[in-house]
């Protein structure tokens, strides 16, 4: 599923799009922290596969109901489809590990989640290896690896220790902070959906934010089915918003793998 194409060629139509403003600072004027989070390359310096996500400030995460599944009580690899707010497939994602990881290890498990067009070229690469969810060991907690192009690293997704809130630290390839995520003192989203806010490195300013999205008594209470959506500003980098769905992806096996997670 590797590109074969350059990293040089875009679509025409994203030619002349740049997104945000030019954020130079004034001789005297700090610079804002925003300027770490914001868009600066041009669409032909971006990662092959994501200039689609220039456009985008809302992201839809659907993940596919799996039968066997849903009947058996058996771990899965989970599939799902990535989508704008227009219901328009952008991706589509896999999940690969093996059976073991699935069903003992199942909200800690590592995986590998490939995440490809709508032409089936790989365009971005979700790793997560098998750490610890347990506030008790601080120092083995939760870590994932965004890459873009597939060997090619985007960011990370790096878990922050705290005695109440999930809290998140979004960090660029060279693992500089860039954004924080922060969750609700309850995750359990009693009919309702659960919000996790994006927030800037201070923890003052929220720019977005990811929601769990109630799908009903079914679905939620007979099934591990997850609908997400995402929420960040348009100019974000390509590369942040490619994170933020190796986020979600996180949050969901973290928090909402339980089939009880509506309750």
């Amino acid at each position: 599923m590797a590109s074969q194409e350059s990293r040089g060629q875009t679509n025409p139509i994203f030619k002349d799009y740049l997104p945000g403003s030019s954020d130079i600072p004034e001789q005297n004027k700090p610079v804002e922290p925003t300027s770490l989070w914001k868009q600066t390359s041009h669409t032909h310096n971006l990662p092959p596969g994501l200039e689609y996500l220039n456009q985008l400030d809302r992201i839809i995460i659907h993940q596919q109901v799996e039968l066997l599944e849903a009947i058996l009580g058996t771990e899965t690899s989970s599939k799902y489809e990535i989508k704008n707010h227009l219901g328009q497939r952008v991706y589509f994602a896999i999940e690969e590990n093996d059976c073991f990881d699935r069903n003992l290890c199942s909200p800690i498990r590592s995986f590998t989640i490939r995440i490809a067009d709508n032409t089936g070229r790989e365009v971005i690469r979700v790793i997560r290896p098998l750490r610890c969810n347990s506030c008790w060991f601080p120092c083995f907690l939760q870590e994932l690896e965004v890459q873009s192009p597939p060997g090619t690293t985007a960011g990370y997704v790096v878990q922050n220790w705290d005695p109440f809130l999930p809290k998140f630290t979004i960090q660029n390839q060279s693992k500089e902070d860039v954004l924080k995520i922060i969750g609700p003192y309850a995750t359990c989203g009693c009919f309702e959906d659960v919000d996790f806010e994006v927030k800037a490195l201070n923890e003052m300013t929220t720019i977005g934010k990811i929601s769990k999205y109630w799908s009903g008594f079914v679905n939620n209470v007979f099934t591990n089915t997850a609908n997400f959506g995402i929420q960040v500003p348009v100019d974000l980098d390509v590369r942040m918003k490619a994170v933020m769905i190796g986020a979600c992806f996180l949050i969901d096996l973290m928090f909402f793998e339980n089939s009880l997670d509506g309750l």
